[in-house]
């Protein structure tokens, strides 16, 4: 009886296993095919199921949301006095970012150094200057700050536009790939270029002119500018309207007054134009009431192909008195070496600058930058002692650049872009981390500047695995995506992807998403109220920096080659080097 017993017992356990092992087979597979499926139904079935994050896991090494405060906490802390770029909180933060990487192993990333020098110059316009309008036989003047804002790129103590004629040249824009002009057929030397902002997409909500309402970089102000030496222009002013600038007034002026940093090259930056500079929409008005010209016909006629440069019976004088500082500032370079593929690079960027101190203030004086962009960097950290703890090195190099002064106009990342230290022909791919969410786990992730490459397929693989839903870019018309440092190596041919938080809280939904982003856009960006306190929770965090290190790790380890999609502006310049990928 015992040993019947025995046998019977041991059948039984046999077949329990057998059964178990079958459900478990089931079950893994049911899932399996749930996330396939929920990636070709674009993750509809994870948004209608809001199925808790991370309900797949596995063995790969995930972020750590305390390490990520305790790294805002330092970097965001008044000792660091906001992370001027070339002030004592630039040695402070250099130094902190290197220990880091340094006690996790990472080599030096520029040929035996962990810093690449940046050259920078400071030039800070005399404020208590004008601008005087001569509109036919009627002078105007206009005041620095409330009604116009100028500035010089070049590297000169005194720039000076005399009588300079006024030309509206609509929204500034050459893009042979649309057929379009806006230089056409004139000669722009010693004139000054009157231009819209944003392009003509926005203006016309036309979906098959330019990108309809998202902007394309002929949008950005930088690019005009860029456009408007080019053509020759001794000068440049941007109408400012807020709906197509995607921010106040108010912005422009805080962003142009005080000290203007800028890269400088071989010539002091002589082919650049004199003044750049932006009027205010009722500065516009003025010069176009005066004029007899009517504003929204004007601005209509621009966005219609053909549209042909209209001299102005007007001018402008200015002169700008400039206080000079040339430094050096520094990009961090840090790496983990592949053991395959050591000439192939998995990018990594996020930049640790902020706005400094100003002592004008009463009160708070310092910008501490917690959030914009101390969370970004304390990412770029853990996403590289994640690599560490990987059980075998990468096969393709994974760099990590924390890039200087990206509020003064994306220069640190400009000057890598120029100056790289990896080939950008063969880097892979580029991730950029630009403000990381401090308010607890969300049921969305939100591309910017969604539908430009296939690193936006990677990414929805990953979004599934953790049973989340990517949501679109809510604001292109703002132009995100050519405002942070990732754009530079875009330009370039990178594919780059740039991710941002999503609104959806897994406690509170979207109603307390929404209240914690504008409370943040309101109250806290580019302010020094931006600071740590209480209420901050990483665990979103670093949910979704698990995304980023997931898909580098994958691409760290493999030999594909994301490319941007059929259309992207920046397709072509990858193309060019498609034969060095082979």
């Amino acid at each position: 009886m015992k040993s019947n017993y025995k046998l019977s017992f041991g059948l039984l356990t046999a077949l329990f296993i057998t059964l178990m092992s079958a459900m478990l087979t089931a079950c893994h597979s049911e899932s399996k095919d749930s996330a396939v499926s929920a990636k070709k139904d674009n993750l509809t079935t994870v948004a209608d199921t809001k199925i808790a994050p991370e309900i797949i896991t596995d063995t790969r090494p995930t972020i750590d949301a305390d390490k990520l405060l305790e790294h805002v906490k330092v970097l965001a802390s008044d000792e660091f006095e906001g992370r001027g770029p070339s002030t004592p909180g630039e040695e402070k933060t250099l130094d902190y970012i290197t220990r880091q990487f340094k006690s996790m192993g990472l080599k030096p990333g520029n040929n035996g150094s962990y810093l690449q020098d940046v050259p920078v110059v400071s030039i800070a316009a005399n404020p208590n200057t004008q601008m005087d309008l001569k509109i036919g036989d009627k002078d105007v003047v206009l005041s620095y700050g409330t009604q116009m804002m100028a500035a010089t790129p070049r590297v000169i103590e005194t720039a000076e536009l005399k009588d300079s004629p006024l030309v509206f040249v609509g929204y500034g824009i050459v893009a042979p790939e649309y057929h379009w002009n806006d230089y056409a057929g004139i000669d722009m030397t010693g004139k000054t270029a009157v231009i819209l902002v944003n392009d003509p997409g926005f203006a016309t909500r036309n979906k098959d002119l330019f990108n309809g309402y998202a902007m394309t970089y002929y949008g950005r102000w930088t690019y005009k500018y860029e456009e408007a030496a080019r053509q020759g222009a001794a000068g440049a002013i941007i109408i400012h309207q807020t709906d197509a600038a995607g921010y106040g007034w108010g912005v422009v002026a805080n962003s142009w007054s005080g000290p203007q940093f800028d890269l400088i090259n071989d010539n002091n930056n002589m082919d650049r134009v004199i003044i750049e500079g932006w009027f205010t929409g009722e500065s516009a008005d003025t010069l176009f009431n005066e004029l007899k010209l009517d504003r929204k016909k004007l601005e209509a006629s621009a966005a219609v192909p053909g549209f042909k440069p209209l001299p102005l019976k007007a001018s402008i004088s200015i002169q700008l008195q400039n206080t000079i500082e040339k430094s050096i500032s520094h990009n961090v370079v840090a790496m983990i070496p592949g053991s395959t593929y050591a000439d192939e690079t998995i990018l990594y960027t996020a930049h640790w600058d902020h706005l400094g101190r100003d002592k004008s203030l009463k009160g708070d004086q310092i910008y501490n930058g917690a959030l914009d962009n101390a969370s970004g960097v304390a990412a770029l950290i853990e996403i590289a002692r994640s690599f560490t703890k990987l059980p075998e090195p990468p096969k393709r190099n994974v760099v990590f650049v924390a890039v200087t002064a990206e509020e003064q106009g994306l220069l640190g990342s400009a000057y890598y872009a120029e100056h790289p230290v990896f080939p950008l022909a063969k880097t892979v791919a580029e991730f950029n981390i630009d403000g990381i969410n401090s308010a607890g786990k969300t049921h969305d992730i939100a591309i910017i500047g969604d539908g430009n490459s296939e690193l936006e397929d990677m990414l929805k693989v990953e979004v599934a695995k953790q049973g989340r839903e990517i949501k679109p870019d809510a604001s292109p018309e703002k132009g995100y995506y050519f405002r942070s440092d990732h754009f530079n190596l875009a330009k370039k041919g990178v594919p780059a992807l740039y991710i941002k938080f999503g609104e959806d809280d897994l406690i509170g939904g979207l109603a307390s998403g929404k209240k914690k982003s504008t409370d943040y856009r309101k109250n806290r960006y580019h302010k020094p109220a931006d600071e740590v306190n209480d209420s901050w929770d990483m665990s979103g965090g670093a949910q979704d920096m698990d995304l980023l290190f997931d898909i580098g790790s994958t691409l760290a380890n493999n030999h594909q080659w994301p490319t941007w999609y059929e259309g992207n502006a920046f397709k072509a310049e990858r193309d060019k080097t498609a034969a060095l990928r082979k």
